[in-house]
């Protein structure tokens, strides 16, 4: 599947033509240079390596600096791999940029969401709590109640709701209407929200009709 990877800058609206305020994500979408070219006769399949944002070279080890090299690129932070179904042929050290979308695509965004630490089960997995503090009840009004956990299985079974870290998953947003795209200044424009801090690396990946 054709994509692009992108640095989330952040949240936006516009107005659409019925004059509604349609909240949308400002992103930054390559310029991406192919850094490796995948094919069924060498690998099985058919697939485009990308590279983008810049990496210090005393913090990229002899295999990556020489891997980029090959490409005749500088080391890349984000290196992600993509199906090629790209339209044209693409070589080694080749750029794609944002106008491989247009204006109403739709686009499915990976991303990181924010990481918020050791939380509670209310929080976490928005466990309701007591409503009426009444009855003797004395600071149990966010406690996730009775595991159940006694003689048999005298356990905790794997996966139970219960208080631990929060956030910092890879997560995908399928669907995301792509609103406008700013070509000279390689941003891309969608609707909706997309996971992650701004800042942070999101992959891009253009649906096929």
């Amino acid at each position: 599947m054709a994509g692009i990877i992108g640095k989330k800058i952040g949240m936006t609206s516009v107005f659409s033509v019925e004059g509604k305020n349609v909240p949308c994500t400002v992103i930054e979408a390559g310029p991406c240079v192919v850094t490796q070219v995948k094919t069924v006769e060498a690998d099985g399949y058919d697939a485009l390596q990308l590279g983008f944002g810049e990496k210090k070279e005393k913090k990229t080890s002899k295999a990556e600096f020489g891997h980029f090299k090959n490409a005749g690129t500088s080391p890349k932070r984000k290196v992600v791999e993509f199906r090629n179904n790209f339209e044209g042929e693409y070589k080694l050290g080749d750029e794609v940029k944002v106008d491989i979308f247009h204006e109403n695509d739709y686009v499915d965004l990976i991303g990181i969401s924010k990481g918020k630490g050791f939380q509670g089960v209310v929080k976490r997995h928005g466990f309701r709590g007591v409503g009426d503090a009444t009855h003797g009840q004395h600071n149990r009004s966010r406690a996730p109640g009775s595991l159940g956990a006694s003689s048999y299985p005298s356990r905790v079974f794997k996966g139970l709701r219960m208080a631990g870290r929060d956030g910092g998953k890879t997560i995908t947003i399928e669907n995301l209407l792509v609103i406008k795209i700013i070509p000279e200044s390689n941003l891309l424009v969608v609707k909706g929200s997309v996971p992650g801090a701004k800042g942070s690396n999101v992959i891009i990946r253009k649906q096929w009709k």
